[in-house]
């Protein structure tokens, strides 16, 4: 039975990526070595991850003045090294969910953080809006895309204080003005990468401005500088991450992308909209393009479980929603497919006839 991966990362990577990963596994470029046991020193490694900075630099339009950096960590570590690295004296964040919550609470060790604005009293259900920033803070950060309850923020803010993102749930899906941000990070196991590697994409004349010493691993500098090789970086993700930049130059770039994200979440939203058992859970201006939310009318909450079955056994993968929230959610990054989507709208078809 062919599987439907819905999961919402590490998620679906386009097939062709992970073969050419795999073939390099086995043999990295005729070596004998497998890409696993290779030194990231080797001089075949290093135009490798010249040619990931390069692409990326390439598809989202990254202008003169920033670096491209592969860290550990995931977004959970760049929660504290933004504020150890940006924060000075205020930093403000905007409130839209779980990651968000979890950034403000590391920022509080490194100065006074505001809460600009947030949607916690109605459950996360939509973005905040009409929220007023602030002019003396140092930097106002967001999360672009909520993977938990499925909202999205699908445009660049116009800030009058210096913009960071936390975009890895939406990276790579849409065109992004990258000159409106001091830094974006993103971990790369949604539309980048397999897990473990984390893209940094950051403003070099916005560096060592922060009054503390650091630690030499949390200094931003150190790895600007070193290239990513000041130790050494996850080589496999890397790689795949490189592969995953070559995917969607050949599909068409960050276009085809976003025009893929609006065909493949129409579909779903407007199924999600029309069954009778079931209901979205977020405000449509603000749903998300990548994490589709959805639960059962309350007059159906019976049927859950035998949903989820039933999906299963149809061969989705990955669509029970986070333990927070329930329900159900179906990721729909960059790799997934229409086949895929028709194959869940036609299962929620098929268990609404049964009911």
């Amino acid at each position: 039975m062919k599987k439907y991966n819905f999961n919402a990362g590490p998620s679906i990577l386009p097939r062709e990526v992970i073969e050419n990963t795999a073939k390099q596994i086995l043999d990295f470029n005729g070596s004998g070595l497998s890409l696993m046991e290779i030194s990231h020193r080797a001089a075949d490694f290093q135009p490798v991850v010249d040619e990931a900075v390069a692409l990326i630099k390439e598809l989202l339009d990254i202008p003169e003045g920033y670096s491209v950096i592969f860290l550990g960590g995931g977004a959970s570590l760049q929660f504290m090294q933004i504020p150890a690295n940006f924060l000075i004296k205020k930093a403000g964040y905007v409130n839209t969910g779980t990651w968000a919550k979890k950034a403000m609470k590391e920022a509080k060790h490194f100065g006074e953080v505001v809460e600009v604005a947030s949607s916690s009293s109605d459950n996360y259900t939509h973005l905040p809006h009409n929220y007023t920033i602030p002019t003396d803070l140092d930097y106002l950060h967001i999360c672009s895309n909520n993977t938990i309850f499925g909202t999205e923020l699908r445009k660049d803010l116009d800030s009058p204080v210096p913009l960071i993102a936390d975009m890895s749930s939406d990276i790579m899906s849409r065109p992004v003005d990258v000159s409106k941000y001091d830094a974006i990070y993103a971990g790369a196991q949604k539309n980048m990468s397999m897990a473990g590697v984390t893209v940094v994409i950051i403003k070099n004349d916005k560096l060592g401005l922060a009054p503390r010493e650091l630690p030499t691993m949390l200094d931003y500098r150190t790895h600007v500088d070193k290239g990513s090789m000041f130790n050494t970086p996850p080589v496999v993700p890397i790689y795949t991450l490189l592969e995953t930049m070559r995917w969607v130059k050949a599909q068409g770039g960050v276009e085809a992308m976003d025009k893929n994200a609006h065909e493949r979440s129409e579909a779903l939203y407007k199924e999600i909209d029309r069954n009778k058992l079931f209901r979205g859970t977020v405000e449509e201006s603000d749903r998300s393009l990548m994490n589709i939310c959805f639960v059962m009318n309350d007059e159906y909450k019976e049927l859950e479980k035998p949903f989820l079955d039933f999906a299963t056994e149809r061969g989705m993968v990955g669509v029970k929603g986070h333990r927070s929230v329930g329900g159900f959610r179906a990721s729909c990054y960059n790799a997934q497919t229409m086949e895929g989507v028709n194959a869940l709208i036609k299962a929620m078809k098929d268990f609404e006839a049964q009911h």
